[in-house]
């Protein structure tokens, strides 16, 4: 019997990561992690729960990674920190996985086995076959999965993108061979479905940028994702076209351009590649500086240029700044505030809202369409995407003609069993998040994270008392504490009504029954908070502390 679990990318964008099992053998396809909300204080980031996984140590198990971006594979080293067992992922995926090994000084790295884009790989009763196809990032991959049970086609992340010289990786004819096969079940990323029509295509993106690269008259700094190889060797094509001279900005771009060059995929001219330092003295017009941040991310590289903390490039009059990304949902304060410190340095910006200068990784209807019909599945999955956008992928697949009855509307840790041609629903698993807070894993709560926002919003209040253990007669105090609460000029009166209350409870306290005087901290407690919302109207934090002498 064919099983499949879901664990993280569904009804939520990233997370990615679930499970394909027959008897004693499991396939992990992806392993990705989330950044984290505005609400989530002081996370670094959120990867799935992955313990359904580790709970079955008894199967043989390999992971299967469709490509390298990090809501695919960030979660890998935690994954496979204390429970090793072997990968499988093309040239430049395990490339990038390797450098998030060193990235967490992970020594106990499993076997990694190399899959060409075409070629296959056999585990236990699956045969596994990565399709190319075009996506943000060089060697995505979809999977056609042959189990016992039949075909399982995951799309991993993709679009259909025409042009063979700027795309056209996307194998549409090998898509079609499974289809005219048999096509047990399609499992789709949903993440465009909202989107009429077709995706941009690459080439269009470049003929814009060619534009920019004519008509500029300064240095042309250029932020891309650090991954998205294809969209850099664009302006590494037009940088020679005109005659400039290329500049990387960034930690994370110059590893990704390191391995793109190793594997030949980018090619740097010999004397055409500047260092930062050594940029006095070039003519600007001569100038394309390929930069990280297109997010507004605080330690990038343009975020410290528009901060003028950059050590060797100052942003000035006359520089052109292309945004080559979308606003990430979530990022639009961080990033509008970033295009408003490069224009008050004198900078021309440009992005998506402006400028055709982006081009979805995502498919958009029309493919998400191509995709079900050359496939022609049994049943119908939609995976990858919040939960409205599961349910519209849905709609469209019923559209197509495949039954109600054979889309199935998962979510994470839903299980579904395939036996002899027909589906059932399964169990629940355990599913989550996981909070990562610098060195904890695991160690912060949907309690803590509440706290945090709590105590940003509305502040912390701390009572404090010292109190005779015997008879309960306060010795010292009680003092009151406060951060973030309320301004200076207005502490005085407050807190000293505050400290009333606290008298007003233990004058209530029957003392000679009392042994554990701790006890009264949630009493205080909720007459404080009782006591600060009807003067003030706020909510802070409140930490009563009795200290029994």
């Amino acid at each position: 019997m064919l099983k499949i679990v879901p664990l993280g990318g569904l009804g939520e964008i990233g997370l990615n990561m679930m499970t394909v099992e027959y008897n004693k053998w499991m396939l992990v396809i992806d392993a990705g992690l989330m950044f984290p909300g505005e609400h989530m204080f002081g996370i670094d980031i959120v990867i799935p729960d992955f313990s359904y996984i580790k709970s079955k140590k008894d199967m043989k198990r390999a992971l299967i990674l469709t490509h390298g971006h990090e809501d695919h594979i960030g979660a890998v080293p935690f994954v496979i920190k204390e429970d090793p067992f072997p990968i499988y992922g093309t040239g430049f995926t395990l490339e990038l996985l390797n450098e998030k090994f060193r990235d967490h000084r992970i020594l106990n790295i499993p076997p990694m086995h190399r899959v060409d884009p075409g070629g296959g790989l056999e585990f236990g009763p699956f045969r596994v076959e990565f399709i190319p196809v075009d996506h943000s990032i060089i060697e995505g991959v979809a999977l056609a999965i042959s189990t016992p049970e039949g075909v399982l086609v995951h799309s991993g992340d993709f679009k259909i993108d025409h042009d063979i010289n700027e795309g056209g990786k996307t194998d549409i004819a090998r898509l079609c061979y499974y289809g005219s096969k048999g096509v047990l079940a399609l499992l789709s990323d949903s993440t465009n479905v909202e989107k009429e029509g077709y995706s941009t295509g690459e080439r269009e993106i470049k003929d814009t940028l060619d534009g920019i690269f004519r008509s500029a008259e300064g240095r042309i700094i250029i932020a891309v994702f650090s991954s998205n190889v294809v969209r850099i060797k664009s302006v590494l094509e037009l940088a020679k076209k005109y005659g400039k001279r290329v500049c990387l900005s960034g930690k994370s771009l110059r590893q990704v351009v390191d391995i793109a060059i190793r594997q030949g995929f980018l090619k740097i001219d010999k004397g055409m590649e500047i260092f930062e330092d050594n940029l006095y003295g070039i003519p600007d017009k001569k100038v394309v500086i390929i930069t990280t941040g297109t997010q507004g991310e605080p330690m990038s590289s343009l975020a410290r240029m528009a901060l003028n903390q950059h050590k060797s490039i100052k942003i000035k009059r006359g520089d052109t700044i292309v945004l080559s990304s979308r606003f990430i949902p979530g990022n639009e304060m961080a990033i509008t505030s970033l295009i408003n410190r490069l224009y008050r340095l004198g900078a021309e910006v440009l992005y998506e809202k402006v400028s055709n200068i982006h081009s979805s990784g995502h498919a958009f209807r029309e493919e998400l369409k191509l995709m079900i019909r050359v496939t022609n599945p049994k049943f119908f999955i939609p995976i990858h995407g919040e939960f409205r956008h599961l349910v519209k992928h849905v709609q469209l697949a019923q559209e197509l003609g495949i039954p109600s009855d054979r889309c199935l509307l998962l979510e994470n840790g839903q299980s579904i069993y395939f036996n002899s041609g027909n589906v059932y629903m399964g169990e629940h698993n355990h599913t989550g998040r996981i909070f990562v807070d610098g060195k904890g894993v695991g160690d912060v709560s949907e309690m803590i994270l509440r706290d945090r926002k709590r105590l940003s919003e509305e502040g912390l209040v701390i009572a404090l008392m010292a109190i005779d253990e015997y008879t309960g007669d306060i010795l010292h105090g009680p003092d009151i504490i406060s951060r973030g609460f309320i301004l200076d000029e207005g502490k005085c009166g407050l807190l000293e009504e505050a400290k009333c209350v606290i008298f007003e409870v233990m004058d209530e306290t029957q003392k000679p029954l009392r042994i554990d005087w701790k006890e009264l901290e949630p009493e205080i407690k909720g007459r404080l908070k009782e006591f600060f919302y009807q003067a003030v109207k706020r909510k802070p934090l409140i930490i009563p502390i009795i200290v029994p002498i």
